[in-house]
């Protein structure tokens, strides 16, 4: 999702873009993930909490035209649900919780409504009637990821993006005193290949750790966090929920169709990918307690999917601490929300000298080491940039 985005708009604006894409396009994190654009519902206690609500926001204002410039390039709907979100205590101690939750956002200003029970059900009548609390965030909504990306592949493949699948990046090539961004050394079909490049966008998800050629000082600390989710369906339409419900450990996002998606475990399990009894059943059993309805729902499939995570779990987005290389990693669970921001942040990087966007500088790469980005010439548009 990130890297499509950023190389959609790149090409947008007159620069030659490849994407290198480890294996089939479309067919990793963002295609498991459940889409939510919820900036109230995800802020977090914390001075990382607050500038990935800072960012939240900014992207969540900017998403409708994002989305609507796409369906207009590539024909097709990305399944933008503007129904707002529930967040929803189940007994006396979530209910306390919740309490302190929209505390917190009243003091950050959020838009979000305290309700009474009946309120809640009066919402959603699939809620159970033992539900002791809920909040509404009505400007939290949703995407359906799976439209989404198909919607950007066809818009970077009609506006002439390159996209090179079964393409691995193995390392970032530079040059001899290591200042410089040379191109990718990258592994395909056809063997071993090197391609030149003044700039690399490194948006390699949770695999951006793992590219080699950077040096030390040069690297940003990306790790996999697991996630494991359900999607089902209901056979009778949709209709069962209309809002986002979510809820101590878990969050369930209705689709236009009548599918839903529920999610989502966060586990520190490396790059393990194997599905698990126990995590599916924790949240079928929360899920059911909450929306009793989700029993009668069909098991579709089974997602497992890694978060990029960063060590305070905000964004790396902008320049990097050599020349030529531009960071978008590290969005841990708001890939999806910051997708059209983070397009935006990076041909800001691209082109730019020096950025002085308050919101590139707080989610700058360099925060993690003591170097800082070093100052290149002004970036011609026509300029190529591998992704």
């Amino acid at each position: 999702m990130i890297g499509l985005s950023a190389a959609w708009r790149a090409r947008e604006r007159g620069m030659s873009v490849t994407v290198l894409e480890r294996d089939t396009i479309a067919q990793g994190t963002s295609r498991v993930a459940a889409g939510m654009l919820a900036p109230v519902a995800e802020v977090e206690f914390g001075e990382a909490g607050r500038r990935i609500l800072e960012l939240g926001l900014r992207s969540a204002e900017i998403w409708p035209a994002f989305a609507s410039a796409l369906e207009e390039v590539a024909g097709t709907d990305v399944g933008l649900m503007k129904t707002g979100t529930l967040m929803v205590a189940r007994d006396d101690d979530e209910a306390r919780e919740l309490d302190r939750q929209i505390a917190f956002r009243e003091s950050l200003g959020l838009r979000a409504e305290r309700l009474r029970p009946s309120e809640a059900r009066e919402r959603e009548p699939a809620l159970t009637p033992t539900v002791r609390l809920a909040l509404e965030a009505p400007e939290d909504h949703s995407v359906d990821p799976r439209l989404l990306l198909a919607a950007l592949r066809s818009a970077c493949e009609s506006t002439g993006v390159r996209l090179r699948e079964h393409a691995r990046a193995l390392r970032i090539d530079t040059n001899d005193a290591r200042d410089r961004v040379a191109g990718v050394t990258l592994s395909c079909e056809r063997g071993i290949e090197k391609l030149t490049a003044p700039q690399v966008l490194l948006a390699a998800g949770a695999w951006a750790g793992q590219i080699e050629g950077l040096p030390e000082h040069a690297r940003v600390p990306v790790r996999p966090v697991k996630g494991q989710l359900l999607r089902l369906r209901d056979p009778a339409g949709p209709g069962l929920l209309r809002r986002v419900v979510r809820f101590a450990g878990g969050y369930l996002v209705p689709r236009a169709d009548g599918r839903y998606v529920l999610g989502a475990t966060m586990e520190e399990r490396g790059f393990d990918t194997r599905p698990t009894a126990g995590a599916i059943h924790e949240l079928l059993r929360d899920a059911h307690e909450l929306v009793p309805g989700v029993s009668e729902l069909e098991i579709e499939e089974l997602c497992v999917g890694l978060r990029p995570g960063t060590p305070d779990n905000a964004p790396a987005i902008g320049a990097g601490a050599i020349e030529g290389l531009t960071w978008a990693a590290g969005h841990h669970r708001n890939g999806i929300l910051l997708a059209p921001l983070t397009a935006d942040l990076v041909l800001e990087a691209l082109r730019s000298e020096r950025p002085v966007n308050p919101l590139l500088l707080a989610c700058a790469p360099t925060r993690f080491t003591a170097s800082q980005p070093r100052p290149g010439p002004a970036r011609s548009p026509s300029e190529s940039v591998a992704v």
